[in-house]
This record gives structure tokens, C-alpha cells and sequence, in this order.
């Protein structure tokens, strides 16, 4: 078993190269125009811009990371490899994010003029640009874990035991690098978003991504910065942080090699799978919303059931144990049931969304009611599925005759879920291209029929996007589970060895504040990135304020707004805004073991988990049906564009774009960052806690 790990990077090597296949296959489209081309360039310009700033601000606290990191290394706090982990971790999660955004600036004026041509087309370049994002974070996160795991193995000779406990802190890298893109991503982006709606649909009554409007570059901008660099560099710590936490597990366990390997083939498979998958995902010319949801749902179950069958000889010839091949199906049958809740919740095929949009007949405080209420409900499903998930995991992979084999149960499960992520994620990266495309026809005058077609892509990148952070939320549920019992494993030896007792029950007062702790931070981050939005926005919406009152001929059409001003107030805005946020997620859980002790930290990490998956679900789903319901409003129905229905529905849009777009999808993120900060940490924590 212990020398087959070298098929991690053969399953690397298959991702990547899928990847770099269909970027060419992207590339070989015309970008239309001279005046698309032009405009692809400015948006283009801007997203690179704005993610080389952010990659130097976020340098800056890794350098400074480092630093600790080493000093804790030194004092045999931490591993010793830990601190290069954290860099290499890092630095994958940004390339990740980075590629997927090079690509999507690539692809957008691409699918719009495919889009001139045949709808079927323009969903060809939409979806094989978001497969480069898919199969790009796959294989660097599979090509990671292997590299290291090699060099731990063969260069410095660890055992099983020592390379799992040791690998699950690498994960701290990736999820802080993920935090930082997510959040910082979604300001920029919303900033944009909600100063162009506010002031260009609103107050000046034009259409969206109007070529008058100031924001409007910055808008198609944020799409790629957030939705594109931001949620790969976010699926990747998924990704990676699932199987890392799968491989401590198993090492608690006491299944060796095996329990390590299978976490690894499972993603080996899965990316064989989602590469077949991604050949059914075609459409006709006349399909609508049903029939485009349709084809993206069936490349994906076909890719899940792929995958169930081919787990089944895998674990039974790794682990003989056919109740870990339950476990396996619970996760992937989980991540699917999210993924139709979400879409019955936010696609505007289904009635919570048309009755969101009936509700918008009488001003925008009812839509905005029903939204909340709409979310709200639909944190009812993912939470009942994970919770059956995790009890079939935990007991078919044995946990009634040994703990810790069901824990690996659950560990595994997470795996499971997030096998086909190369092809869900390239179903979600496939949205923000699709809205692109349709801005830059709406600003290079294309006809009325490409618009439709291009709304009609877009329209169903809202749902695939919403279904994306709701299979990320539900994996991270998962993972953070397995990171808890990571965390009290290697607390426990801690503590004893410190002559300190373990006390997790909830009459234990550390434990109970923790929880407290816990629940008060998931607030208190959605309130920062909300906020940060909020002033952001305020500046964008000043600015182009300012160039319509000012710039004669602006609204006329016979002038040119400047757009880079809106660009750049949105770069500075999102790069000063993020840092809070960020920084909470790794403070807090260290301050808080530092008063409280490990027994403190375990009940934050509860908190976060359970409070931050209810939370990040709610907002999603409501910021994706706010945005969907609008969308229903303008292909016709309660009078259409321009109507009051339609004002009332894009009041309740631009208040769902920090839910869906920065706060909700951040909160997976840090639910397993304050996990991973508080493993790497625990030596310190233990050695100077006050109680």
C-alpha cells in the first residue's frame, strides 16, 4: 500500500492536462469584435491588476506567518515542516484562483460572440472555461498533497502516524490564502455590483451593464476577481483540507497506509469521472431554464455514479470493509441532495423564487421579507442531510464497535462528496463567464437574441453558482467534523503529556463560553464583511454619482465615463477591507485557547461549525433567490424591465449580493481556517493557557 501513492500524481497529471486541453479549446474561439475585444482587454486589465495588489498585501501576513510559524518550530511547538507547508499551501490556493480567473478573462467575450451564434454554443465556451477552473484546482490540490507526502515519506523517512498527524496542519496555507481571496474578492466584486445597480437600474432607470454607466467595467471585473479567482482558491482548501483531514483520521484509527491511500485513489477516480462527465453537458438552441439545468445535472450525476461504482472494488481490495463503502456513498449522495435543494430554493424554474418574485407587486420591503424567510427555510434540508450523512458514515464504517473507525467513516464521507469536484466546480465556474458574456454584448450593441441567450446562461450560472456554495458549505461541514476529532486527538496527547485533563462535557464552563465564542464570531465576521461591502459600495456610489452629474454627455451617450476611477476605488476598498475579517478567523481561535485552554477551543470549534453552516446556507440561498427572482422579473413576467416590480426586485438583488457573494461563502472557509489554526497552535495553546 505505502508505495502506490506515486497514482496521486498521475491523477494530477490527468487533471492538469484535461485542464490545459480545454483552455485551448477555449482559446480557439474569436473574441468578436474589435470593440468586444476592447472591452475583454479593459476587464481583463483590471482583474490582473487588482489580484497582483492583493497577492503583495497578502504576502505581507504570510511573511509574517512564517515567522512565527519558525520560532514555534524551533521551540518544538509545531512540526518542523509546518512553516513550508503553510508557504506551499498558500501559494497553490493562489495559483489555483489565479489560473481560474486567466482563463474566465479569456472566455468571456468568447462565449458572447459563441453566444451570437447558437446558445448551445456560447455554453460550450462558458462551461469548458469553467472545467479549466475545475480540473486546475483538482490537480494542483491532488499534486500537492502527493509531493509532500513523498518527500515526507522517502527524503525524510516519517511512518504513517507521524505523516498524518503532521500533513493535517498543512491545510492552514490554503485556507488562509482562500479567506483572504474570498473576502477580499467579494468586496471588490459587490462594491461594483451594488454601486451599478443603485445608481445606473435604479436612480438613472438605464439597463444593466450599460455602457454609460461609471461601474460598469468594475462590475464584470468583481465577477472575475470574486466568483472566479476567489471561489477557487476556496475550493481548493476543500478539496485539500478533506483529504488531509481523512488522513489523520485514519492514523487514529489505526489504518495505516490503507486508511491514507484511499482518500487519495478516491480523488484519482473522481477526476477520471468528471472528465467523462463533462461530455454530456450539451443543450438545444430553444432550451430554457429547466432543459439547461437538466444538462448540467445529468454531466454530474453521471460523474457521481461513475464514481459510486468505481469506489466499490477500491475500498474493498484497500480496506476490506465494504461499511466504509456506505459511508463513501453517503457523502456523494449527500453532496447531490444539496446540490438539488439549493436549486429548488434559488432556481426560478421552482415556486419559492416565482413567489419571491410575486411578492415584489408590492414594494421591495416584502421581497426583502420573503428572501430572508426564504433562506431561512432553506437551511432545513443540507442541515437534515449532513446530519443523516454523518450517522450513516459513522455507523456503517463501524463506529458502534470503535469510535474512531466511524470518525474515518466521516472523514471519508467528506471525500466522497468532493470526489467530482472537477466537474461541480467547472458547473460553477461557468456562471461568472456567462454574466460576463452578457455584459459585454449589452456594451458592444450585439442584438437582442444574443442578450436573451446570454441571460438565459447567466440566469442559470446564478443557480449552478448557489449549488457550488452549497456543496462547499456541506463538505465543509463534513471536513470540519473530521478536523474537531483531528483537533481533540492531538490535544488529548498534548494535555497529557502536559499533566492537564481533558474535560469536553457542556457543564464544563470553558467549554460552554467557548461555544458562545463560537456562535459570537460567525456574527461578528458576516458583520465585518457585510459592512466592509457597505462602505465600499458607498464610495462606488458616490463616484458614479459624481461622473453622471458631472461629465456632460455622459447619459446622452455622446461621452465616456471614466471607468478606471470606479476600478480603482474598488481595488483600494476591497484591499483595505479584507484584512480584518481575515485576521478575526486566526486570532480569535488562539486568544480564546490562550483563556480558556483546548478544552475552551473545542467548544469554539463546535460554535463555528454548527453556527456557520446554518448561517452560510441562509445567506446563499437567499442571495441567489433575490438574484434570480429578479432575473424571472425581466425575462417578462410583473411587467418586466423598467417596471416597479423590477425596482422592488433589484432592492432585494443588491441586499442578497454580500449574502451570496462575500459573507455566506467566506463562512465555509473560516469555519475550517479557525479548525486549522487551532491544530497548529494547539502546542502553544496547551504550554501557556491560563486554565
Amino acid at each position: 500500500m505505502e508505495n502506490m501513492f506515486w497514482l496521486g500524481i498521475l491523477g494530477a497529471i490527468i487533471s492538469l492536462l484535461f485542464a490545459f486541453l480545454q483552455s485551448r479549446k477555449v482559446m480557439k474561439f474569436s473574441e468578436g469584435t474589435p470593440k468586444m475585444q476592447k472591452i475583454a482587454a479593459a476587464i481583463r486589465q483590471g482583474a490582473n491588476a487588482y489580484l497582483r495588489r492583493q497577492y503583495k498585501t497578502v504576502i505581507k501576513f504570510y511573511i509574517i506567518m512564517v515567522i512565527i510559524l519558525a520560532v514555534l518550530a524551533l521551540t518544538g511547538l509545531v512540526s518542523k515542516f509546518v512553516p513550508f507547508a503553510f508557504v506551499t499551501g498558500g501559494f497553490y490556493s493562489g495559483l489555483a484562483g489565479y489560473i481560474g480567473m486567466k482563463i474566465a478573462t479569456s472566455a468571456n467575450a468568447r462565449t458572447a460572440n459563441a453566444a451570437s451564434e447558437s446558445l448551445n454554443k456560447g455554453l460550450t465556451v462558458a462551461f469548458s472555461s469553467g472545467s479549466v477552473m475545475g480540473f486546475t484546482v483538482v490537480g494542483l490540490g491532488l499534486f500537492d498533497i502527493s509531493v509532500w507526502f513523498t518527500v515526507l515519506k522517502y527524503l525524510f523517512h516519517c511512518g504513517a502516524n507521524e505523516i498524518a498527524t503532521t500533513m493535517v496542519m498543512f491545510g492552514m496555507g490554503a485556507s488562509a490564502m482562500a479567506l483572504f481571496a474570498r473576502v477580499g474578492g467579494g468586496i471588490f466584486t459587490k462594491a461594483a455590483d451594488v454601486g451599478a445597480d443603485l445608481v445606473g437600474k435604479v436612480e438613472a432607470g438605464i439597463p444593466e451593464d450599460d455602457p454609460r454607466n461609471p461601474a460598469v467595467i468594475a462590475d464584470n471585473v468583481g465577477d472575475n476577481v470574486g466568483d472566479v479567482a476567489g471561489m477557487g482558491a476556496d475550493l481548493y482548501e476543500s478539496y485539500v483540507g478533506a483529504i488531509l483531514a481523512s488522513f489523520a483520521i485514519s492514523a487514529a484509527a489505526g489504518y495505516g497506509w490503507a486508511g491514507m491511500l484511499l482518500p487519495l485513489l478516491l480523488a484519482v477516480v473522481g477526476v477520471i469521472c468528471s472528465v467523462i462527465g463533462t461530455f454530456f453537458i450539451r443543450t438545444g438552441e430553444k432550451a430554457d431554464q429547466k432543459a439547461l439545468l437538466k444538462t448540467l445535472r445529468t454531466g454530474t450525476y453521471i460523474a457521481a455514479i461513475l464514481a459510486a461504482v468505481a469506489a466499490a472494488p477500491l475500498t474493498y481490495f484497500i480496506m476490506n470493509n465494504m461499511g466504509i463503502y456506505v459511508a463513501i456513498l453517503a457523502g456523494l449522495v449527500a453532496g447531490c441532495a444539496i446540490g438539488y435543494f439549493t436549486e429548488y430554493y434559488t432556481s426560478d424554474t421552482y415556486k419559492p423564487t416565482q413567489e419571491l418574485a410575486d411578492a415584489s407587486s408590492t414594494g421591495p420591503a416584502t421581497v426583502v421579507i420573503g428572501g430572508i424567510s426564504l433562506g431561512m427555510r432553506s437551511t432545513m434540508a443540507p442541515i437534515l442531510i449532513v446530519g443523516i450523512a454523518v450517522l450513516v458514515s459513522f455507523f456503517a464504517a463501524g463506529g458502534a464497535g470503535g469510535f474512531t473507525k466511524g470518525l474515518y467513516g466521516i472523514g471519508i464521507s467528506a471525500v466522497g462528496m468532493l470526489s467530482t469536484l472537477g466537474i461541480t466546480l467547472a458547473c460553477d465556474a461557468y456562471g461568472p463567464v456567462a454574466d460576463n458574456a452578457g455584459g459585454i454584448a449589452e456594451m458592444a450593441g450585439l442584438g437582442e437574441e444574443v442578450r436573451e441567450r446570454t441571460d438565459a446562461l447567466d440566469s442559470l450560472g446564478n443557480t449552478t453558482a448557489a449549488t457550488g456554495k452549497g456543496f462547499a458549505i456541506g463538505s465543509a461541514a463534513l471536513t470540519a467534523l473530521a478536523l474537531l476529532v483531528s483537533y481533540v486527538d492531538i490535544a488529548a496527547g498534548k494535555m497529557a503529556a502536559a499533566g492537564k485533563v481533558m474535560d469536553i462535557t457542556l457543564v464544563n464552563p470553558p467549554v460552554l463560553i467557548g461555544l458562545f465564542v463560537g456562535a459570537m464570531l460567525v456574527f461578528l465576521f458576516s458583520s465585518f464583511a457585510m459592512s466592509s461591502v457597505q462602505r465600499a459600495a458607498q464610495s462606488i456610489v458616490i463616484e458614479v454619482r459624481r461622473q453622471f452629474k458631472e461629465i456632460k454627455g455622459l447619459m446622452e451617450g455622446t461621452a465616456d465615463p471614466d471607468y478606471a476611477a470606479c476600478v480603482d476605488l474598488c481595488t483600494r476598498g476591497a484591499l483595505k477591507e479584507m484584512v480584518v475579517p481575515a485576521l478575526s478567523a486566526v486570532i480569535v481561535p488562539i486568544i480564546t485557547g490562550l483563556i480558556l485552554g483546548a478544552n475552551g477551543v473545542i467548544g469554539l470549534l463546535c460554535g463555528v461549525t454548527v453556527t456557520g453552516f446554518a448561517m452560510a446556507v441562509f445567506m446563499s440561498n437567499s442571495g441567489g433567490a433575490w438574484d434570480n427572482a429578479k432575473k424571472y422579473i425581466e425575462s417578462g413576467t410583473h411587467g418586466g424591465k423598467g417596471s416597479d416590480c423590477h425596482k422592488a426586485a433589484v432592492i432585494g438583488d443588491t441586499i442578497g449580493d454580500p449574502f451570496k457573494d462575500t459573507a455566506g461563502p467566506s463562512l465555509n472557509i473560516l469555519i475550517k481556517l479557525v479548525s486549522t489554526v487551532s491544530i497548529v497552535f494547539a502546542g502553544l495553546i496547551i504550554a501557556f493557557s491560563i486554565m
